[in-house]
């Protein structure tokens, strides 16, 4: 990286962190460059020495994206203590940071990267990404629920302690007791709280896809590298939805 970028964005692109938590690292005083410490909006390359938190930043670790068919009963999470984290059992890179995180009871694609700044991108609510479910219930599919699920529902946000009313999106019946839902967001527990709101229980929800990258054929348990191919239309879509096209 000869051409110089702004301080927070060569942090980012490390796959140390997001460009947001570089940024609270900078403000913090826990950024040096070349011995000094680091103010908002400074611009460095590979020729300069970039400290956070004591270690020095690099780009020589290769990139790294993958798709993971996460099971049922596996939590996403780093922390050590915990037995159930997918870290301790399954062979991912302690590097890597997972991408949008599934809890315990749910199951399907999960997407790991170690470039900060495309899990950042990939996360961000407002880029309106779509992530596909396939959802089973413990009744009966009726239309008047696929109309209901799909026109907003209003569910309560734990994380902020708000009632909100969930954006529109699409819904469709694949069984009498299962349908695949489409969302471009990410409220704690989302789909099983619109779904409660009807009076349904999810007995399974599975993960299928994010944005382009769907978990076809993959058992669960399997971990597989994300292709070129993948990787490119996954770039691609990631511009236009931030109006890059």
């Amino acid at each position: 990286m000869d051409d110089k970028v702004r301080l927070n964005k060569y942090i980012s692109s490390s796959g140390i962190c997001s460009r947001r938590k570089a940024d609270e690292w900078i403000e913090a005083g826990k950024v040096t460059v070349n011995g000094n410490i680091a103010v908002m909006g400074m611009r460095v390359n590979d020729h300069d020495e970039v400290v956070v938190n004591g270690k020095i930043i690099t780009h020589d670790i290769p990139f790294k994206l993958v798709a993971f068919n996460k099971p049922k009963g596996y939590a996403c999470t780093a922390h050590h203590g915990d037995e159930s984290g997918i870290f301790k059992n399954f062979k991912l890179d302690p590097d890597l940071k997972y991408i949008g995180r599934l809890d315990k009871d749910s199951e399907g694609l999960l997407l790991l990267s170690n470039d900060g700044e495309l899990c950042n991108e990939i996360s961000k609510a407002r880029n309106q990404h779509e992530k596909e479910y396939v959802v089973t219930v413990n009744r009966t599919v009726t239309d008047d629920f696929l109309k209901n699920m799909a026109g907003g529902v209003k569910i309560h946000d734990s994380n902020k302690d708000v009632w909100v009313v969930t954006k529109q999106c699409k819904v469709k019946k694949k069984n009498d007791k299962s349908f695949s839902i489409i969302l471009t967001q990410g409220y704690n527990r989302q789909i099983r709280k619109m779904c409660e709101a009807f009076g349904y229980k999810v007995v399974k929800l599975r993960r299928v896809r994010v944005i382009n990258i769907e978990i076809g054929n993959m058992n669960p348990g399997d971990i597989r590298d994300v292709t070129e191919e993948e990787l490119s239309e996954l770039r691609r879509r990631i511009a236009r939805d931030k109006g890059g096209e």
